[in-house]
């Protein structure tokens, strides 16, 4: 049986961090083929007494300072052990408990290199409300020229490709996800799956979308991710990536799937 290993980092997330850590305990799939890491980034809000409350539900914590998340991210990933490894962040939850059971399904095919699937936002104070829906569809190259892209939090990948292809970049600021997949999925070819169900429930508040400014600032780091990757994009494809979420916000439900 394959092991998944689960990577969250945090930093101040006591608000959040308890549904997180329940999230994965509360996961199907046998204890001992998991592993749930923690990375703090050295917290001062009381994350650190709630990770220590909870110390035996982690196989490994470090606190520390980093270089920002995706840095914290690649710390998690160098600590991993498991064949598959997913980012769950502090202020995410799985959407049920069979999510890592689902995910293992499709890694049993051996060509599998990585696999992702839909994703809620939802209200920040109101967690049980959704704000929009996510919904990913199957994986062609093509439709990154289209603006596509699969969320990164329901993302999972082996742990062999990470060694093989590399982590996360961190000149690429909040479009290192992007750029990763970019890397991996358009670049190199690997191969994707999609599981046609939600996978994660993601509060709402990213950063490249607070405001105009940090949109454009965001624009251009994606810009450069193609461009770090030898690739061009259509004239199109960064406005067509935003743009795709304002149908994310069409039949929302009254409550989570």
């Amino acid at each position: 049986m394959l092991k998944i290993s689960i990577i969250t980092v945090v930093r101040n997330g006591a608000a959040t961090l308890c549904d997180c850590i329940e999230s994965v305990q509360q996961q199907s799939y046998p204890s001992e083929n998991r592993e749930h890491i923690i990375v703090d980034g050295a917290s001062g809000d009381g994350t650190l007494q709630l990770i220590e409350k909870h110390r035996g539900s982690f196989s490994r914590v470090i606190s520390e300072p980093d270089n920002g998340i995706y840095d914290a991210m690649n710390k998690g990933i160098a600590l991993a052990s498991g064949d598959v490894i997913g980012i769950l962040n502090a202020d995410d939850v799985y959407a049920h408990q069979n999510v890592l059971a689902a995910v293992a399904a499709v890694f049993d095919d051996g060509r599998t290199d990585s696999c992702y699937g839909d994703l809620n936002y939802v209200d920040r104070l109101q967690p049980s409300k959704i704000t929009r829906r996510w919904r990913s569809g199957r994986y062609a190259k093509s439709r990154f020229y289209q603006g596509w892209m699969p969320p990164h939090p329901t993302f999972f990948l082996r742990k062999r490709i990470y060694d093989k292809y590399g982590v996360f970049n961190l000149d690429l600021g909040t479009a290192a996800d992007y750029e990763l997949m970019l890397r991996l999925l358009l670049r190199h070819d690997i191969t994707a799956d999609y599981i046609p169900e939600v996978l994660v429930h993601m509060r709402s508040g990213g950063m490249s979308n607070m405001s105009l400014k940090n949109r454009i600032a965001a624009n251009r780091m994606d810009r450069r991710a193609w461009k770090e990757n030898g690739l061009t994009p259509r004239p199109w494809t960064l406005w067509m990536k935003p743009l795709r979420k304002i149908g994310q916000f069409i039949c929302i439900p009254v409550s989570p799937e």
